[in-house]
């Protein structure tokens, strides 16, 4: 298994890792990571791997292969590759990184100004988007983005906790998605929480990696609203700076 250090530090930029396999495509599997693999509608981080002699390997994208217990990190065409057994050290596009983080955690923002159930979803490092089992489009767009602003402003902390898979099978409501559902055999699940206590705005299951207080995403402007479906609207955010 790979161990996702992301899951207790999103903001951690770089770490040491021992290389314990090439893979038959030429992806780098360490023993640990900072990079987030594509998952959860969350892309996959870039970054580089600095080897022993100094050279540095650009990774491209970080993905999980299909056990999902690791992280393969994929090089850039034509990009050396180590040895197994070397100490490397990584290092994210954080500027990158940071955008998805924000961006995720607007998404998650947005799910409750709509409280419908989610039927898809998209983060990039501009705009995202959530599709919405909704029947109808919202009227009042100006009242939907001062409510998801206002959710920013109030700056809210973000924090994450575990519970067993029988607490989330006990708690079905804990679940936005309608095709997607959390990932449950390991024994816990992880759950995002937006505000604290009795203050709590968001709660759902969720691996990505997020901002610590929503204030640092920044202002928010609602896209187009568009119908995918008899039952289906797809809700479109971005950056307002």
């Amino acid at each position: 298994m790979t161990e996702l250090l992301f899951r207790t530090d999103a903001y951690l930029q770089s770490m040491d890792a021992v290389v314990t396999e090439i893979t038959g495509d030429g992806a780098i599997i360490l023993d640990r990571t900072v990079f987030y693999a594509t998952s959860g509608g969350q892309p996959g981080d870039a970054g580089a791997l600095e080897l022993p002699n100094g050279n540095e390997i650009p990774i491209a994208v970080a993905i999980h292969p299909a056990d999902r217990t690791r992280v393969a990190h994929l090089p850039e065409a034509g990009a050396p590759l180590p040895e197994i057994g070397d100490v490397v050290t990584g290092r994210i596009d954080w500027e990158r990184r940071h955008r998805l983080m924000r961006m995720h955690t607007a998404l998650h923002l947005l799910s409750v100004v709509l409280p419908y159930p989610v039927t898809g979803g998209s983060i990039g490092t501009d705009k995202g988007r959530l599709d919405f089992d909704m029947s109808e489009t919202p009227e009042d767009r100006d009242a939907l983005e001062d409510a998801l602003n206002a959710l920013v402003a109030a700056d809210h902390p973000v924090s994450d906790e575990w519970i067993t898979d029988e607490e989330l099978a006990a708690n079905p409501d804990l679940v936005k998605t309608m095709n997607v559902k959390p990932p449950v055999g390991q024994g816990r699940v992880r759950l995002v929480r937006i505000g604290s206590g009795s203050a709590t705005v968001d709660l759902q299951p969720c691996g990505g990696t997020h901002v610590r207080q929503t204030g640092e995403i920044g202002r928010l402007a609602l896209g187009k609203i568009e119908k995918k479906g008899r039952a289906n609207r797809r809700v479109s955010i971005h950056f307002a700076e």
